[in-house]
């Protein structure tokens, strides 16, 4: 298939158009802004990655997330009829919860990201209820590992301060807070995945998780691969900070994925040798 990639340069993007290529599909990156008129070339399918996607940003500017989250969604949606159209959104649209998370469990965003997000998936799946498209919602929990640079993003923080790239990194609370890590060459072995068995006229969603553990659990591993503490302040617990969020990926397992990369321990090293490469800087033996 000839597939049409927003956000084909970025971190998960750039991630899926390799896999698209190895599965012997035709990645064609989308370069324009959607917010400004454009004309889409001839394909067979869309996953759609360009998104706002920072939580505590989107609490600033909510209207700028929406603009860009859904917005761009919409602008896309209208210039589509008969093509496959993959959404990626994220697990935070769930009602928190101690269980893992189903695809049916209930939705409940606590962030103007989150609810941007939301908002996104009810437009595609309104518009392939309607036969105009066939829509895969991949709602993505921590996607870590390979060269990752967010160093808001707890894996990649913990090993830039080991890497001594970033001066500390501050945890907020115990440390005991769990959230469900997977990497991201298995994030894009998922689109594919899912693209293959997307049709028109058919809605679907699928969680992308793998791995649950506690940011002490990660700040362990980053010290067992990297032979170096991470030099951390701890804060006091932020208001109603969600203790636990886990996936339950059995649905996509059921489709064929099966993540090869998303043990914690691999996503670590994996990130440590993409981030410090420099003589002296290699993963502990």
């Amino acid at each position: 298939m000839r597939v049409l990639v927003t956000g084909a340069t970025g971190y998960v993007g750039s991630a899926v158009v390799r896999e698209l290529r190895v599965r012997g599909h035709e990645p064609v990156p989308f370069r324009q802004r959607l917010s400004e008129p454009f004309e889409l070339p001839d394909v067979d399918a869309v996953i759609h990655l360009a998104a706002a996607a920072r939580v505590r940003e989107s609490f600033v500017d909510p209207l700028a997330y929406y603009e860009t989250n859904v917005g761009g969604t919409l602008n896309l949606l209208k210039a589509l009829e008969g093509q496959r159209f993959l959404l990626a959104s994220t697990g935070t649209v769930y009602r928190p919860s101690d269980a893992p998370l189903t695809e049916e469990s209930v939705r409940e965003p606590t962030s103007p990201y989150a609810a941007s997000k939301a908002a996104a998936e009810d437009l595609v799946a309104w518009a392939a209820r309607s036969g105009q498209v066939g829509s895969t919602t991949l709602r993505l929990f921590n996607v870590a590992g390979g060269g990752d640079t967010d160093t808001t993003r707890v894996i990649t923080r913990a090993v830039a301060c080991a890497a001594g790239t970033v001066p500390g990194m501050e945890v907020y609370g115990d440390g005991t807070a769990v959230r469900d890590f997977v990497h991201v060459r298995d994030v894009a072995t998922a689109f594919v995945v899912a693209l293959e068995a997307c049709e028109v006229g058919t809605s679907s969603v699928y969680n992308v998780g793998c791995t649950p553990a506690s940011v002490r659990d990660v700040l362990d591993a980053v010290a067992a691969v990297t032979g170096r503490a991470v030099d951390v302040s701890w804060k006091p617990a932020v208001p109603g900070e969600v203790p636990s969020l886990r996936a339950d990926a059995s649905r996509l397992r059921a489709l064929g994925w099966e993540p090869r990369s998303s043990a914690l321990k691999e996503i670590v090293r994996d990130q440590w040798l993409a981030s410090a490469p420099a003589p002296g800087r290699g993963p502990s033996r």
